[in-house]
């Protein structure tokens, strides 16, 4: 399974506006939201929270968190399942050829991993992961119920946003597959997202056999279209 990146989403290009812009350029008709929506939709979730707080990863935050944490825990959410249900042309597909990214969708649970953040270091480390995860609105931030994440099992989550132009819904699970086998963006292709997510959940104990049967589907879709 071939994995390469096209523009790394680091630290440096979230804190210094990079990933923002390069949204801008690629397609000029997405609100990108401006740091004041970025600071008024946590401050919205965060209020007067005291102490340190988990953050919940289901995706990408997994293998690529880019925020500074002080403990990871595998944990699992209550409530929610990953599905890919996000369309983007912008990090891992194109306007032609849009990809395919994950939401967290009601029902069910999710395993994956809680992240902590020192309290010290909530204020920056948020305002990153909020320019993360919060480029163009996709998301809804909320707190989760997560084993896991610590004695109050609560942790910070990005929720699918069903009102944003670019959510999929449940699409059939042979879309799917060819989305992630052809689909590739600034960040990427959509299938190296894929193969990632399975690599970096194998490596903490946790196996999603869903996730795995499409990781699979789609590397014999790719070999079977370099024959």
């Amino acid at each position: 399974m071939r994995q390469d990146t096209d523009t790394p989403l680091t630290r440096e290009t979230i804190l210094s506006g990079q990933v923002r812009e390069m949204v801008r350029a690629a397609d000029p008709s997405q609100h990108v939201l401006a740091e004041a929506e970025l600071t008024e939709s946590r401050d919205r979730l965060l209020g007067d929270h005291a102490g340190d707080i988990w953050v919940f990863a289901y995706g990408s935050l997994i293998w690529n968190p880019a925020f500074h944490h002080v403990e990871q825990r595998k944990a699992r959410l209550h409530g929610f399942h990953r599905q890919f249900c996000l369309r983007t042309h912008l990090g891992r597909g194109t306007p032609e050829q849009p990809g395919l990214m994950l939401g967290l969708e009601a029902g069910g649970s999710c395993t994956g991993i809680a992240y902590r953040i020192a309290a010290d270091a909530v204020e920056l480390e948020t305002r990153i992961l909020w320019r993360r995860e919060m480029v163009v609105g996709s998301y809804v931030p909320r707190w989760g119920v997560v084993d896991g994440a610590g004695p109050e099992r609560r942790a910070v989550t990005f929720v699918i946003n069903r009102d944003h132009p670019m959510y999929a819904g449940r699409l059939p699970r042979a879309e799917i597959v060819r989305i992630l086998a052809v689909a590739r963006g600034m960040l990427g292709r959509g299938s190296d997202y894929v193969y990632q997510l399975v690599g970096a959940l194998d490596a903490a104990g946790i196996r999603d056999r869903a996730l795995v049967s499409i990781a699979h589907d789609v590397w014999a879709m790719q070999i079977a279209g370099e024959d």
